[in-house]
């Protein structure tokens, strides 16, 4: 029980919902705190500018009723103050008149009110200028803590003589009241947490339930149950959908192509077999060298058709990759020279017309040879003297590149031109072949996504059309 309770704490702590709801929280939580810290410290400041702005009026009401005599002593009637918390003893309120001597030195509690009793306030000496205001904190009568605004002044006609006069209330109220107001404030601040937690929590519930369909879709894709996704999905996530969806289908295709690819070489190769078979049930003939040619000729089919099945699914499996580039010149190029060695005695002029700018074939070289190889073969073959290839690129996106291989050779009419790319079709048997060159180069194009057209030549024969994926030239 206690492997299993911690293999399921290691998966939730793992999960997408955890980490997005603890980041949540974390971020929600330290939002609240510094929220707290923040209206806690605007409602102190406040508060503590209310009380001191308050006392700045009685110490302006007690300056105002402050009068010398004509010895420059001063004097205060209490009864002249409006507040009655100056005659109650420790009500809070106080005043004070202390004497300032020149060297800073002073007297204190010259003069005090009533509810300073028996007690005096004890304010350190500082230097204040005439009618400056300055405001401390001190302990007061029975420890209370005091807020204490003091400022000096001068009897008329005198120069030497400085009065200061002090003003103190007790913070305690004032403290209760911020302390009140951070417990409200904190307690509110935690129920709004709680609020915003439940609230985060569903919020990725909710937002994550879109994959709990995605993968229960998944799962009915693994069991067997449909083939592709279905189902309504956000937004956000369709494109997903689309993307898996599409390799879906990707690899129906290839697993089609493969069962046809399978079915269409055991078909190729059951007529040699076949002819093999009966060759080998027949009496035996006196002359041995007939059957050795029945059994190499069958065997050659059997190899071109076994290579043919071979090389599409290479192409197949290598035609959607991304980043090949092939240069079409020097394919080109080396094809000729192989072509006017192996027609020299036909005398065959090969003549080549490519565009100043270099041009790339998005594939393999292996395939554009096999391609080009094939066309320039059979224009070879049925040329009477000339043979021209031409390459120009397509404009749109993607990008196209079309090479055109024409001849001057007796050309197709248009009812066997169909005919003439279908594999293992021979339109004239009385020249060499297989019957498979413009079925190889259709295939081979088709899985580039590209396409072969047979059109009739200017020269006066056949001009075969390929239109194959370009690629751009590197910087």
């Amino acid at each position: 029980m206690k492997r299993g309770a911690n293999r399921g704490g290691l998966r939730w702590s793992r999960s997408l919902r955890f980490r997005l709801l603890a980041v949540t929280v974390a971020g929600l939580t330290v939002a609240v705190v510094l929220a707290g810290l923040v209206l806690s410290g605007l409602f102190r400041e406040h508060v503590q500018r209310q009380f001191e702005a308050a006392l700045v009026q009685q110490l302006d009401q007690v300056t105002a009723r402050l009068e010398f005599d004509a010895q420059g002593q001063p004097a205060i009637a209490a009864q002249a103050l409006s507040d009655p918390r100056w005659l109650k003893p420790y009500s809070g309120l106080y005043w004070q008149v202390d004497a300032m001597a020149p060297d800073g030195r002073g007297r204190a509690g010259v003069l005090r009110s009533r509810s300073l009793w028996d007690t005096s306030l004890a304010l350190q000496v500082d230097a204040l200028a005439d009618g400056a205001v300055h405001v401390h904190e001190v302990a007061g009568p029975q420890g209370a803590p005091l807020l204490v605004l003091e400022r000096t002044v001068r009897a008329e006609g005198t120069d030497a003589a400085r009065w200061r006069l002090i003003v103190a209330a007790d913070l305690q109220a004032t403290q209760a009241a911020t302390a009140q107001f951070t417990r409200v404030l904190a307690l509110s601040l935690a129920a709004l947490l709680v609020l915003l937690a439940a609230a985060a929590w569903a919020q990725v519930a909710v937002g994550l339930r879109p994959l709990q369909a995605l993968q229960r879709g998944l799962q009915d894709v693994q069991q067997a149950r449909t083939t592709r996704l279905q189902g309504a999905f956000p937004a956000e996530m369709q494109p997903l959908v689309d993307d898996f969806n599409a390799v879906l289908e990707r690899n129906a295709e290839v697993v089609e192509r493969a069962r046809t690819q399978a079915g269409n070489l055991a078909h190729a190769l059951k007529t040699p077999l076949s002819v093999l078979e009966n060759a080998a049930c027949a009496p035996a003939p006196s002359d041995g060298a007939a059957l050795a040619a029945l059994v190499r000729e069958q065997v050659q089919v059997a190899r071109r058709h076994i290579d043919w099945h071979l090389a599409r699914s290479r192409v197949a499996a290598s035609a959607h990759l991304p980043g090949q580039r092939t240069a079409l010149e020097p394919v080109v190029g080396g094809l000729v020279r192989v072509m006017n060695k192996v027609h020299a005695g036909r005398g065959v002029d090969i003549t080549v017309a490519l565009l100043d700018a270099p041009l790339f074939f998005a594939g393999e070289a292996q395939d554009l040879q096999e391609m080009l190889g094939n066309l320039l073969d059979n224009a070879c073959k049925w040329a009477q003297s000339t043979v021209r290839l031409q390459a120009q690129v397509l404009g749109g996106q993607p990008s196209q590149m079309v090479v055109s291989v024409e001849d001057d050779g007796p050309g197709i009419g248009a009812a066997q031109r169909a005919q003439a790319v279908e594999r293992g079709v021979r339109l004239d048997e009385t020249v060499p072949g297989t019957g498979l060159g413009l079925a190889i180069v259709q295939d081979l194009a088709a899985l580039y996504g590209g396409r072969l057209d047979l059109e009739p030549a200017d020269l006066g024969g056949l001009r075969v059309v390929l239109v194959l994926p370009a690629a751009r030239e590197t910087a």
